[in-house]
């Protein structure tokens, strides 16, 4: 499968948010399998730092980050800096016992995910967290640098996602991990991947139309109404001049569509406390309609995160101070 597009400014990605949640959810049920079994689910040291190709990046980066902040190791075998920087990422990823999971990738044998992540020169080091991408560092970097730069994403990792990591026993066999049992195919599949396709495509309107046909036959159904609301965000800001918006909402604090817009952009560049706080703001200064509109149109960006984000849930705390 390809893999999904993802952004390197840290854009929430609909795809990616949808897979960690689905990942999270199969990973606490074959946690719970494993018990029922008398295992404990943990796995080996050996398996902290694994080889990916493009057939396997949603399953075992995209997916896995949902449980652990996945490191990826853009490299290549005549890099000569990547032959010395490798073995120490390697050996972190051991001593760090299940915090983090290494993910090696060569870039010769993957071109589509060098290109997807704007690889300009290896070696490059990534991370995804809970399904967002972000750059670590890109180079030769010494030791402790690396470190640091590790103990604050395992940081952020717990803090805003609640990623608690994998178990390791160094007892367990390698490659004995739990795989996650398989979700059944639902009655909406089809309409919902063609769906993803369209958006992945370029395609809003096609992926706007295609999440309403699920909706209407089924009103519930999570993974079409977080996608509807991404649709829908990246529709509004398709073709807008992002300095006009900036400078409006610069210029009238108290423009509730100038704050809205440019709340839609924060969302999109990954801004995402700048894009609830400064609607959380603009409700604090409105009255009537045009309150109500704000507010409408910051719970549509929660569907877009996500409920269970810690950031949603703060902002929804915040935005309940300002309504009462």
């Amino acid at each position: 499968m390809q893999p999904r597009n993802m952004s390197m400014s840290g854009v929430v990605d609909l795809a990616a948010v949808k897979a960690a949640q689905e990942a999270k959810a199969k990973a606490e049920q074959a946690r719970a399998q494993a018990a029922r079994e008398g295992g404990t689910g943990a796995i080996s040291p050996a398996d902290l730092v694994i080889d990916v190709d493009e057939a396997g990046f949603e399953r075992e980066v995209l997916q896995r980050s949902a449980e652990v902040p996945v490191v990826i190791d853009f490299w290549a075998e005549w890099c000569e800096p990547c032959k010395q920087l490798s073995p120490v990422l390697e050996r972190l990823a051991v001593e760090y016992n299940g915090r983090i999971l290494l993910a090696k990738i060569d870039v010769d044998a993957n071109q589509m995910l060098m290109q997807q992540f704007g690889i300009q020169g290896i070696p490059a080091v990534f991370a995804v967290v809970a399904g967002q991408a972000l750059p670590l560092f890109q180079g030769a970097a010494g030791e402790a640098q690396i470190r640091q730069t590790l103990d604050q994403l395992v940081q952020v990792g717990e803090q805003r996602f609640g990623l608690t990591g994998l178990s390791v026993d160094p007892e367990a066999e390698p490659g004995g991990a739990p795989s996650a049992p398989e979700r059944p195919a639902g009655p909406h599949d089809g309409l919902l991947e063609a769906a993803v396709q369209a958006l992945d495509s370029g395609d809003l309107s096609g992926a706007v139309q295609a999440y309403k046909n699920v909706l209407t036959e089924d009103p519930g159904n999570e993974e079409a109404t977080l996608g509807l609301a991404q649709a829908e965000l990246l529709q509004r800001v398709q073709g807008v001049d992002p300095q006009r918006v900036r400078r409006d909402a610069a210029d009238k604090p108290a423009d509730v569509q100038a704050q809205i817009a440019a709340a839609d952009l924060d969302l999109v560049g990954g801004h995402v406390e700048d894009a609830f706080g400064r609607l959380i703001e603009t409700v604090q200064r409105t009255v009537g309609d045009d309150r109500d509109t704000v507010r409408m149109r910051l719970l549509e960006l929660f569907e877009v995160v996500g409920p269970d984000d810690p950031r949603v849930i703060a902002a929804r705390r915040a935005l309940a101070r300002a309504l009462f």
